[in-house]
């Protein structure tokens, strides 16, 4: 399950191999903050990946007031009238609500569900739920043994499905349940709207003396990103049956590289070549694009929280720098024209396209014409003609890709 903050995330996760999608429309899902797709945008997502194959979840997971019932139900009503696969959800008014109306409910993350007596709770209304990140794969085992010991089955009446956040941004807090953003600055991150001060570095400074103490890392309330890729194989055997990736306010490059290693590695995987040996290039391969550092497993083996970030900011091996927008672009030949704005490009350098359709299309620079010319080089104010390897739009943005120093 891929993240699509965005009509390019969408397209990128679709092209990438997801199975499913999940998404946020309006305020009331835990990245409202960073939405790039509203309640109208329903029917055209829900059509795309009916055509695409692929099942679409709207998160509408946020806590509910009184005053937003309303809203909620309007979502709802859109969401069923679209044909969305099913929303994801934690609030009870919200879970009953899409249940009364015939729409499939996935429980959140934040429902913190940590045991089988929660999950048995949880099946009377959806066949699929998220386990909070802080268990160990010793208890996921044995929440699912007690599935199939105790025939636990939704309302389809198929087994309850679980599911596990496998790679992305982790939350200091308990399953993403922190108060400090409500109360530094009144926006909750139990309601999408969290400012991440947790993010930040701070001096911790004695009040009698005012003297600093000096830590070993000063960004101690930002985990690392959690990254499975290497215990894929013990996570499906402890019973987890879908794997999400987090990052709807990532860029549709993020989503494409996550969604396509993680794809490979559980086609791998399936195939009986799922190897120690592809683990570093499958690592490399995540980490060129935004992260925070890894922390790899984490509590699912069994560590407690103790994986640092070391900066503020991404730590992708990989800079993105855009340096154009396509002009042009010839289908029959695949060729793509762009006024390149800054920076030069040569053959052999490493591009990246994207756009709402196109999603994001990665390749090396192997010929190039300026002006019409052949050429080796491209400067800026230089008329760019590219061979690309598919098809892009017009108006898609060209961004070089460089290793980050």
């Amino acid at each position: 399950m891929s993240p699509a903050g965005s009509e390019a995330a969408l397209a990128a996760a679709i092209r990438a191999g997801a199975d499913s999608v999940y998404f946020g429309g309006g305020k009331l899902n835990m990245r409202a903050r960073s939405a790039g797709l509203a309640p109208e945008d329903l029917p055209k997502i829900a059509r795309l990946c009916r055509t695409a194959g692929v099942k679409s979840y709207l998160a509408l997971n946020t806590i509910v007031y009184d005053g937003e019932m309303e809203e909620m139900h309007a979502l709802c009503d859109a969401a069923k009238a679209a044909g969305v696969s099913a929303v994801i959800a934690t609030d009870i008014a919200t879970i009953e609500y899409a249940r009364s109306i015939g729409l499939e409910v996935h429980i959140s993350v934040q429902a913190n569900v940590t045991n089988f007596q929660a999950l048995e709770f949880y099946a009377r209304y959806a066949d699929t739920v998220v386990l909070a990140r802080e268990l160990s794969l010793e208890q996921i085992s044995s929440i699912w043994k007690k599935v199939q010991e105790k025939n636990l089955r939704g309302p389809s009446g198929e087994l309850i499905r679980l599911e596990l956040f496998a790679h992305g941004a982790l939350c200091v807090a308990v399953s993403g349940k922190c108060y400090m953003s409500l109360s530094q600055y009144n926006h909750s991150a139990n309601r999408g709207a969290c400012f991440q001060p947790c993010r930040r570095s701070y001096r911790v400074t004695d009040e009698e003396t005012g003297e600093e103490l000096v830590i070993d890392n000063k960004y101690v309330m930002s985990p690392k990103d959690i990254c499975t890729i290497q215990y894929l194989d013990k996570i499906t055997a402890a019973g987890v049956s879908v794997l999400k990736i987090e990052g709807r306010g990532r860029s549709a490059d993020y989503v494409e590289v996550t969604t396509r290693v993680y794809r490979e590695a559980l086609d791998a995987l399936a195939a009986g070549t799922y190897t120690p040996e592809k683990f570093d290039p499958w690592i490399a391969e995540l980490g060129k694009v935004f992260n925070r550092g890894f922390w790899h497993g984490g509590y699912y083996c069994g560590e407690k929280l103790g994986e640092w970030a070391g900066a503020a900011d991404s730590q992708a091996t990989e800079q993105r720098d855009e340096v154009g927008v396509l002009s042009n672009f010839y289908s029959k030949a695949n060729v793509a024209e762009f006024t390149l704005r800054r920076h030069s490009i040569k053959i052999g350098d490493s591009l990246l396209i994207e756009g709402p359709t196109t999603g994001a299309l990665r390749f090396t620079v192997e010929n190039l014409r300026v002006n019409g010319e052949p050429a080796n080089e491209a400067q800026p104010n230089d008329a760019v003609t590219l061979a690309l390897p598919r098809k892009a739009r017009r108006q898609d943005k060209v961004f070089l890709l460089t290793p980050r120093d």
